[in-house]
């Protein structure tokens, strides 16, 4: 009988003996290792060829991978940053969150550099499929957007906003409608009319003016929406830039945090100033909620805490934001539970 000790040096020479593995055991593991992550083939069909059992063939992969004859590499495109964007996505619940490198310092003094619009086109080529309907709001990121769009499965496009000047609306948003439906063969509904009007009853008979009342009735029908977002400052905010010194006073006053399509929330996502709404050509927010996918493009350090109020609104899926507004979106307080996935409205909360 042998004693504990024996027993003990025993067992000390067997696992030395198990971390060598023999010519025979590694030609072996490399051809199994082959057959599984180069060619495709599943662990039983492994097993019948090699005469063993599935469960010797999850060994031998997994000692493998532990002895480096098997290395995995994650590689995306250098200007995507995988592990922020999946940090994103979890931390706000969001269906999709892309994170692309931030300009250089100096080298890009835009609000939203254009490859976030470059990326957020690849990623509304996965997005759409045939027969959707495109929402696409006022902004600049969505105009960058547009005007990379190379591909898109057959579908129709709606604009979601009036315009920032009527008399620039070849080069904004209606434009960038016609091109996206251009892209995808689709039909294009354009609204040409400001996005702020003087007064509510001004806006109200815009609304049914015949063009864009037919681009209305379409936005019950979307089922994905680009949109931009502005933090309350100049030249970072449209409807901030449209309105007089005592208006965007008075909405500083009620704590606009960030403006989107015309609506204004607070840090807390929550939705301030509503009268503001009556004199817009916009989306309601109650629609905007009830769309399948709601895709926000913006970025940079002076956005950054507007992105996480809208966040907070529940109103948007999904975000394209560049390294810069990532970090601090990673870093300030909690959101509270998967606010865009549950498109909570935190108004009701």
């Amino acid at each position: 009988m042998k004693s504990s000790e024996e027993i003990a040096v025993a067992g000390i020479s067997a696992g030395r003996s198990a971390l060598r593995m023999g010519p025979a055991e590694l030609v072996q593991a490399a051809a199994m290792a082959r057959r599984f992550y180069l060619e495709g083939k599943s662990k039983i069909q492994i097993a019948e060829e090699f005469g063993v059992s599935r469960f010797k063939v999850a060994r031998v992969l997994e000692t493998a991978l532990e002895r480096d004859l098997v290395r995995i590499e994650i590689r995306v495109p250098a200007e995507l940053d995988a592990e922020r964007s999946d940090a994103l996505r979890a931390r706000y619940g969001l269906r999709h969150a892309v994170v692309v490198e931030s300009p250089a310092e100096g080298e890009d003094e835009s609000p939203d550099p254009e490859n976030l619009g470059e990326v957020a086109a690849d990623l509304l080529g996965e997005l759409v499929t045939e027969g959707d309907v495109l929402g696409l709001a006022w902004g600049r990121s969505t105009i960058h957007m547009a005007a990379a769009l190379d591909r898109l499965p057959p579908c129709t496009v709606v604009q979601l906003t009036g315009v920032y000047d009527a008399g620039t609306a070849e080069r904004g948003s209606v434009e960038a409608v016609r091109r996206a439906a251009q892209v995808s063969g689709g039909e294009a509904h354009p609204i040409y009319a400001p996005m702020l009007l003087p007064d509510p009853a001004t806006a109200a008979a815009l609304r049914n003016q015949t063009g864009i009342a037919r681009a209305f009735e379409y936005f019950d029908k979307v089922t994905v929406a680009c949109v931009s977002i502005g933090s309350w400052e100049p030249g970072i905010s449209t409807v901030h830039d449209m309105l007089s010194d005592e208006e965007r006073a008075h909405y500083a006053s009620l704590g606009v945090a960030a403006e989107m399509s015309a609506h204004l929330f607070d840090a807390d996502g929550r939705r301030v100033g509503r009268d503001l709404g009556e004199r817009c050509i916009t989306v309601e927010a109650d629609r905007l909620r009830r769309i399948p996918e709601v895709v926000a493009i913006a970025g940079g350090q002076r956005k950054a805490a507007a992105i996480g109020a809208v966040l907070r609104s529940g109103l948007v899926t999904s975000l394209v934001t560049d390294r810069a507004a990532a970090d601090f979106l990673l870093t300030e307080s909690a959101p509270g539970p998967r606010p865009a996935l549950d498109r909570t409205d935190p108004d009701d909360v």
